[in-house]
């Protein structure tokens, strides 16, 4: 988020912006389930312009033991911007903001993975910025919580994240790079759809406390728009494997 200046014009007179959208409209989202092999579970994102690919390892024994608990699985979660996902190369390797995100993102599934059922085990969250062009962290998310329920973890439910904030002293959903750069403020949010409960809250900028509230609303009203993708990636994956299935028939013979 930049400093908040208002003299770039982000929103002309008629409500649109610098992509041709409304100020309370998402960019397009494409969702798909199921893209690494290799994975336990997988997910890949195309949020605007963001590219985002998660993979999921576990349940699986925690090594080494130490880290173990005997109550519950351990989450981790590595969110990594790769060195060539922005204009300007990043330095590879974890930043202070991707260990702040990987954070924040893990604290949000230990909130809703039954971690109980899997004592001593560990459940590893792979997050890979492929491209960035803000709201990365929302797409990890999304991206994160299909590639969960990929692999079979036990969650109370997918976790749908969209940001919502100020530019041109107007809210606005979806903060596109111009928007989060010199915008007024950013207010990503993740939720759980089917307790309305929030797991994830940050802001970054300055909002009243109504335009908080209704910045608030717009996120997780478009919260339950991305739960809809989620569901429906998971859908055509199944669908796609149910379909590929040998013929029980043609198995017997």
């Amino acid at each position: 988020m930049g400093g908040g200046s208002t003299d770039i014009k982000l929103i002309d007179e008629k409500g649109i912006r610098l992509d041709g959208r409304r100020v309370d409209q998402l960019r397009p989202i494409k969702i798909e389930a199921g893209v690494l092999k290799n994975a336990d579970g997988s997910a890949y994102v195309e949020w605007g312009k963001n590219k985002v690919l998660a993979a999921v390892y576990g349940p699986r024994e925690a090594h080494p033991r130490h880290i173990q608990d005997p109550t519950r699985a351990v989450v981790d979660v590595i969110y990594n911007m790769c060195s060539f996902s922005v204009e300007e190369r990043v330095r590879p390797g974890p930043g202070r903001r991707s260990v702040e995100i990987s954070k924040v993102i893990a604290d949000a599934f230990r909130n809703v993975i039954f971690t109980e059922q899997f004592p001593r085990a560990k459940i590893d969250v792979y997050i890979e910025i492929l491209q960035a062009n803000a709201g990365t962290r929302c797409a990890g998310v999304v991206a994160a919580s299909v590639a969960l329920a990929d692999a079979g973890v036990p969650m109370m439910d997918l976790v749908p994240a969209c940001a919502a904030g100020k530019a041109n002293n107007q809210l606005i959903l979806d903060l596109g790079k111009e928007e989060d750069n010199v915008g007024q403020a950013d207010l990503p949010t993740a939720i759980v759809p089917k307790t309305g409960e929030i797991v994830l809250l940050q802001m970054d900028g300055h909002l009243t406390q109504d335009e908080f509230d209704r910045a608030l609303q717009m996120s997780m009203n478009a919260c339950m728009q991305i739960y809809e993708l989620q569901k429906d990636a998971l859908r055509r994956r199944y669908a796609t494997s149910a379909n590929d299935a040998p013929d029980t028939e043609e198995v017997r013979q």
